[in-house]
């Protein structure tokens, strides 16, 4: 559906160590590597990538932005959540169902260490 989502970080090495525990447990890893970017994915496409801002600025996440991962189980949204938190991250939900968006809906949310906002959510029963 999607070629790549961007977001920004100046320290690239923190990002690194931080998204590379946290994505692990999806069987994502850093499939390109610059000193402008990082691209994580499971190979091919869609690509997750994570560059310093073009203009030099300071990364700014938005208002209500926020991307999902999807999970084929469960327990890869409470490790990815457990990674982030003992990572740096900031939770923003703990793991659960949310039967308001399904009765099948499991996610969490959390926060990297430049302020965006994340989701890794499993769209099926246990």
């Amino acid at each position: 559906m999607y070629s790549h989502t961007t977001i920004g970080a100046n320290d690239l090495d923190r990002a690194r160590s931080f998204y590379d525990a946290v994505l692990a447990p999806l069987g994502l890893r850093v499939r390109y590597s610059s000193p402008q970017i990082l691209g994580y994915g499971a190979g091919g496409r869609p690509l997750f990538l994570i560059v310093r801002p073009f203009d030099g600025g300071a990364p700014s996440p938005g208002n209500g932005n926020m991307i999902a991962f999807m999970a084929a189980r469960r327990a890869q949204v409470d490790a990815c959540h457990a990674a982030a938190l003992a990572n740096g991250g900031l939770d923003e939900g703990p793991p659960g169902l949310r039967p308001h968006y399904h009765p099948d809906y499991y996610g969490a949310y959390f926060r990297d260490l430049d302020g965006n906002k994340l989701c890794v959510c499993c769209h099926r029963p246990e």
